[in-house]
C-alpha cells in the first residue's frame, strides 16, 4: 500500500486526504476546473460587452457613437482591476464587472481597427486563442518549464514594458510622439513582436498560478482571482496582436 509522506506545507498535510475532511472541504477550495468555468463565464461577459459597442459603431458608422462606451469601459475596467488586485476576496463580484467593462472597451477599439483594416479583428482573435492553446499544450507537456529564473525574466520584461508605456503616455500629454513605439517602421514592428512574445509568456505564469493554487488548496474565491489574472493577460495579448497586425497592414 502506498504511504502518504509528511509535508512541510500544512495545506498538504496527511489529514487532508481523510475521506471525511475531503468531502467536507472540497467545495470550499480552488480547483482547476472551477477556474476554467469562471474564465469561460468572464470570456462570455467580455463578448457581450464587445458585441454591444461593436454593433453601435457599425450601425452608426460614427466613432463618436462608441467613444463614450470605450471611455467608460477602459476607465471602469482599470478601476475594477485595481479593486480586484488589492481586494482579492472581492473577486467573485469585481472580476465579472471588470470583464463586462473591458468588453465595452474592446468592442469599440476593435470596431475602429476593423473599419480601417477589414478582417483584422478575426485574425487577431484567431492568433490570440491559437497562442493560448499552443502555450497551454507546451505547459502541460512541460515543453516550457516554469522555473524561478523563467518567472523572474518574464516579470522583469513585463515591468520594463509597463514603464515604457507609462513614459510614452506621460509624454503624450506634451504632444511628444515616440515613433518607434507607435509607428510602423521595422523597429516599431520588431518591438511589437517582442511585446507580443512577453505578453504570451505571461499566460504560462497564469497557468502555473492556477495549478499551484489548486494543488495547495487555495480558498474558493481564488478561482475568480485566477480567472481574472488570465483574462487580463488575454486582453493584453489581443490588443498587442491587434496593434502588430495594424502596423503590418499599414505598410501595404
Amino acid at each position: 500500500m502506498m504511504k502518504i509522506g509528511r509535508s512541510a506545507n500544512p495545506a498538504l498535510s496527511k489529514s487532508i486526504f481523510s475521506e471525511r475532511n475531503f468531502a467536507a472541504d472540497y467545495t470550499s477550495v480552488m480547483t482547476v476546473q472551477g477556474t476554467v468555468n469562471k474564465t469561460a463565464l468572464m470570456l462570455l461577459l467580455v463578448i457581450i460587452g464587445a458585441v454591444y459597442t461593436w454593433n453601435n459603431y457599425f450601425e452608426a458608422l460614427n466613432p463618436q457613437s462608441v467613444m463614450p462606451w470605450v471611455g467608460i469601459g477602459g476607465i471602469g475596467g482599470f478601476i475594477f482591476a485595481l479593486i480586484t488586485i488589492f481586494k482579492k476576496t472581492w473577486a467573485p463580484f469585481t472580476a465579472p464587472i471588470y470583464a463586462f467593462l473591458e468588453g465595452l472597451f474592446l468592442g469599440g477599439i476593435s470596431a475602429l481597427f476593423e473599419a480601417s483594416y477589414p478582417g483584422i479583428v478575426m485574425q487577431a482573435v484567431a492568433l490570440t486563442f491559437g497562442t493560448l492553446f499552443s502555450l497551454l499544450f507546451a505547459y502541460k507537456t512541460r515543453i516550457i518549464k516554469v522555473t524561478e529564473n523563467f518567472k523572474l525574466g518574464v516579470f522583469a520584461a513585463t515591468g520594463a514594458i509597463f514603464m515604457v508605456y507609462l513614459f510614452t503616455f506621460i509624454l503624450g500629454f506634451f504632444g511628444i510622439n515616440i515613433g518607434f513605439i507607435h509607428g510602423n517602421s521595422p523597429l516599431s514592428i520588431l518591438i511589437s513582436i517582442v511585446i507580443v512574445i512577453i505578453a504570451a509568456l505571461n499566460l504560462v505564469l497564469d497557468f502555473d498560478f492556477i495549478e499551484q493554487g489548486a494543488h495547495s488548496g487555495a480558498p474558493k474565491f481564488m478561482e475568480w482571482y485566477a480567472a481574472f489574472g488570465l483574462m487580463v493577460t488575454l486582453i493584453w495579448l489581443y490588443i498587442e496582436i491587434l496593434r502588430l497586425l495594424s502596423k503590418l497592414r499599414s505598410r501595404n
